[in-house]
């Protein structure tokens, strides 16, 4: 079957996720670790993860994909910024380990007019003071639009981060449908050949998580603006292959569409159909 959900607040907590994922058909969701705009972290309540934990297991639910702060650059210009966002990762790597086995997902950064070459280094550098031997985390590089000074807008600027980390076996990708088509990535017309190159440049066994959006942008437009499933330019029926390639079928797929519970509802269902065709 498909493993399928979709972005929800933490702000009640493990076990209200859980809940809500099981009420809306969802075996698995993604979540913020602390505010999306800002640093701020709830301390952990771990008996309310242990209820979550329980209640994952009865139901199936997993993986869960943890989401980083937007506000976090690992290769910023600004060296406090960097510093920021290397405690904040290492931090929520931490808080990673009451629910082990699961995945943290972050945007590579902003390079702001050093180059390219220089902030995959700095996020690289930032993945080998942070990531342990001993963690249970699958640490996920997201593929981007490549707006302004953005990284990650090519498949090979993420490999090069990838191969410049120690620790390889903890770092792996999550693919954005929106994301790679605002980069230009046709996976509307020439699915197969992009994941072709994906293959060829990063590796298929490499991929670990989808996010799945449509996109309010013709291709190539490197802008980065989510849309419902079927409303926007890269349309239901691509969307619906995405699910259903055979190189792909079997990975997490996370809903960040613009929508309220009932949209995701509706959107998992309708996934569920095109995946089971």
């Amino acid at each position: 079957m498909l493993k399928i959900g979709c972005h929800l607040s933490s702000s009640k907590g493990y076990e209200a996720m859980g809940k809500t994922a099981v009420s809306i058909q969802a075996d698995t969701f993604q979540f913020f670790t602390r505010n999306p705009r800002g640093t701020k972290a709830k301390a952990m309540n771990e008996a309310d993860v242990a209820k979550f934990l329980k209640l994952a297991g009865e139901e199936g639910i997993t993986p869960i994909l943890a989401h980083a702060p937007y506000i976090l650059n690992a290769c910023s210009a600004d060296e406090g910024l960097r510093n920021l966002a290397r405690d904040t990762m290492a931090d929520d790597l931490v808080r990673m380990e009451y629910t082990p086995g699961n995945m943290y997902n972050f945007h590579p950064g902003c390079h702001v007019g050093q180059g390219t070459e220089a902030g995959i280094d700095f996020i690289a550098g930032m993945l080998n003071q942070i990531l342990k031997p001993e963690q249970h985390t699958m640490v996920l590089l997201e593929t981007m639009a490549g707006k302004g000074s953005e990284i990650g807008g090519r498949f090979e600027e993420l490999r090069k981060i990838r191969d410049r980390v120690e620790l390889r076996s903890h770092v792996g990708i999550c693919l954005d449908t929106c994301h790679v088509w605002d980069g230009g990535y046709d996976i509307a017309e020439h699915l197969d050949e992009v994941v072709d190159e994906f293959d060829r440049v990063i590796g298929l066994e490499h991929l670990k998580a989808v996010h799945l959006n449509d996109s309010m942008n013709p291709l190539g437009a490197g802008k980065d603006r989510h849309a419902r499933i079927g409303e926007g330019h890269i349309g239901y029926e691509a969307l619906a292959r995405v699910v259903r390639h055979p190189a792909l079928r079997a990975l997490p797929f996370y809903l960040e569409t613009p929508n309220e519970l009932d949209g995701y509802a509706r959107e998992i269902a309708m996934m569920r159909e095109a995946w089971e065709r």
